[in-house]
């Protein structure tokens, strides 16, 4: 039997099965009533509004929007929750998206080599599922290489010996090089801290480009002789 923890988070099935783009209860007089967002933490049946949002300050959101009348959802959202691995994305209106739920297809074009292993619409050779529903469905079979759970972060951006990322490090190295006991710290804007800084600043700028002689390139070519016979 597979837990709830290997199947996903809390929020995956509500996630599923809420309503969306119906009319706001609350504030359906107002413009932009449409409910399209979902919030993860609250886990609610129904979708939120523009105006809802004042209310969950703070919390994990996802917009859901509409495809061929299917729900779907960018990948840059839902990946910062979810592993998405073996789900076909797809490309609309220059963004990429992951359809929630299934789409039946009950003719697969000819010639098709590859089907979703759930409900059997046609895929690339790359990918076992249509949707987020059918990886969820998958999962629960009892496929042990299946997964929602996101994988932890490399410690290959970071240095080992504290938490400074490597490539602000490096970063740090070439902007220093050369000068000792350059203090530079980074906030809001760059501020240095020493007279050495300003020098190095100073000395970064291009060079003074060499002066030409437009008079040089103005002068005209003597007349040509004929060399005697």
């Amino acid at each position: 039997m597979v837990s709830q923890d290997e199947i996903g988070p809390a929020w995956l099935k509500p996630l599923l099965k809420a309503n969306y783009f119906h009319t706001c209860t609350i504030h359906g007089d107002s413009n932009k009533s449409e409910c399209n967002m979902y919030c993860l933490d609250c886990m609610g049946s129904n979708a939120l509004c523009s105006y809802c949002l004042t209310n969950h300050k703070h919390h994990r959101l996802v917009q859901i929007r509409r495809s061929s009348y299917h729900n779907v959802v960018r990948v840059n959202e839902i990946q910062r929750y979810l592993d998405i691995s073996c789900i076909q994305t797809y490309i609309i209106n220059s963004a990429k998206i992951v359809f929630l739920n299934e789409r039946p297809q009950p003719r697969p074009g000819k010639g098709v080599t590859n089907t979703c292993e759930i409900c059997g619409r046609s895929l690339l050779d790359s990918f076992r599922f249509c949707s987020l529903g059918c990886k969820l469905n998958g999962i629960r079979r009892g496929d042990e290489e299946l997964t929602f759970t996101l994988k932890a972060k490399t410690n290959e951006y970071w240095d080992d010996e504290s938490s400074t990322p490597k490539k602000k490090k490096r970063r740090d190295e070439k902007v220093t090089f050369g000068f000792r006991h350059l203090n530079i710290e980074e906030g809001d804007g760059d501020t240095y801290k020493s007279e050495e800084a300003a020098m190095m600043i100073y000395s970064m700028s291009p060079d003074t480009p060499p002066i030409y002689n437009h008079n040089n390139s103005n002068r005209r070519k003597g007349i040509p002789h004929r060399a005697p016979f």
